[in-house]
Parts: structure tokens; sequence; C-alpha cells
């Protein structure tokens, strides 16, 4: 009896390879299956650190006390720890990014405290455990005589290339989820509340955002390029202190049908 050819042809190799292929495509969870883009990688860094990878200081000349940041662990993965007494500054990562490709922003954060003086519509209240801030990109072509000729002050005071603005999502003491207003300091920079008050003190919350969205809340048009994002733990008006944590940040394509607006999930 003869032995039989086993041989498989090229074109049923090939239809085995798309087999497999889709296989494996479809059993990717989406979460990975997406192009993301991560901002800050935390979980993958060295605890002990002062600045994460691809990270540095955000320092103001203005004000001498700065918040202490480090890499610690805590519930078993590498975050950002904030120590924050009566200080302002922050860690800042600069990176161009186009917002009608990556839409979505997610991250978790987590605080000790609020703070009994913090008040979004006053200078003296501009204080925050927390929060997460996205600078946008000038661009003069699109500016009027106006918008420049501030621009070229505030780059006096920069030194770095200054934001054409900025949306700052805040943790805040008394001011509803969902508050929209301009920073005390400048109409430039919009403060957007993601979370108020002492119900979530002490817990782990992962927020998600539609940047797009909530630019055109903020100031009634599409978004620019994205040119930094920080985090930042300030107590300097209000001279309280607190402890923050911040996990992983992500940029994420719009996922159909998951996205979540100015109003949350």
């Amino acid at each position: 009896m003869r032995n039989r050819d086993h041989t498989i042809s090229r074109p049923d190799w090939f239809r085995i390879f798309l087999i497999c292929a889709g296989i494996i495509f479809f059993s990717i969870p989406p979460s990975l299956a997406r192009d993301d883009v991560f901002i800050g990688r935390f979980s993958s860094d060295i605890p002990g650190k002062k600045v994460p990878s691809q990270w540095e200081p955000l320092l103001f000349k203005s004000i001498s006390r700065h918040t202490n940041y480090s890499l610690v662990k805590d519930a078993g993965q590498t975050v950002v720890k904030a120590v924050c007494h009566g200080s302002s500054s922050g860690l800042i990562r600069y990176i161009r990014i186009d917002p009608e490709k990556y839409p979505i922003i997610e991250w978790r954060w987590k605080i000790s405290n609020i703070f009994k003086k913090g008040d979004v519509t006053r200078k003296a209240g501009d204080d925050y455990p927390a929060r997460l801030y996205i600078a946008f990109e000038f661009n003069p072509e699109n500016a009027g005589l106006i918008e420049r000729a501030k621009y070229k002050t505030l780059k006096l005071f920069f030194g770095k290339t200054p934001p054409a603005g900025a949306i700052n999502y805040i943790w805040a003491s008394k001011a509803p989820d969902g508050t929209v207003v301009p920073s005390p300091y400048t109409g430039q920079s919009i403060m957007m509340v993601v979370q108020s008050g002492n119900a979530e003190v002490n817990r782990w919350i992962t927020e998600k955002r539609d940047i797009i969205a909530d630019y055109m809340t903020a100031f009634g048009k599409k978004p620019p390029m994205i040119t930094a994002i920080a985090i930042m733990s300030d107590g300097n008006d209000t001279g309280e202190s607190a402890v923050a944590y911040y996990g992983d940040i992500v940029m994420r394509g719009r996922d159909i049908g998951r996205e979540r607006g100015p109003g949350g999930e």
C-alpha cells in the first residue's frame, strides 16, 4: 500500500494562516486591540524614582515650595504619589498628539482629602489635591492681533512655548461635578470638575473623557494639536495639605458605543 502524500500546498497554507490570524485578532480584548498611546505608563516604571520616564518637573518661578512626587507601589501597582503641603508644582510630559486621532483620555487617581478652603471661582481657593492638565498648541495663522499679542506676553513668562488654551480636569472641594469655569488666573485655562467632595476619598477612581467634546464646551470650537499633558497637586493658595496618587494615563481612538462625554458614562 502506497503512503499518501500529506504535503499541504501554498494556497492551503495561506488559508490556514488567515484563519489562525482571524482567531487571534478576534480573541484580543478591545482594550488591547486598539491603537492606544500611553502618556504615562507609570505601572511599568521603577518604584523609588522621583520623576517617571519621559516626564519632567513642572515648576513655577514665583512659587518656592514644591509638591513632592515619587513612584511608589499602591494596591500592587506602581503609581505616582504626590505629597502637597501648601506647595505647588507638577509633572509634565511634552508630547504632540492629534486629538482627532486620539480623542479619548483615560486615567486613574486617588486623594486623601479635599481642601476646606478650595473654591474654583477665587484665586485664594484655586487649589486642588489632584488635577490633570492638557495644553493645546498655539496657531498664529488662526489667531487675531489681540491673541497674538497675548501669546507674546505669555511667552516672556513661560520661557517655553505657552499653550493657546488648556483644560484642567480637577478634583474640586465643593463645586458640583460637571462645573465648567475659567481659571481665576486666566480665561485661556478652563477648569472642568470631574470629581468633587469627600464621597470618593481614599478610593481609586477611573476617569474617561472625550477631549474634543470638552474643548468644544470650553472654547466653542474644535481643538488644535495637544502639546503637553501634566499632573499637579497644589495647595499654595489655601495653604492646605493632601496626598494624591495618579495611575496610568492613556489616550485612545474613539471606541464606538463606549465613549464618555462631558457628563460621564
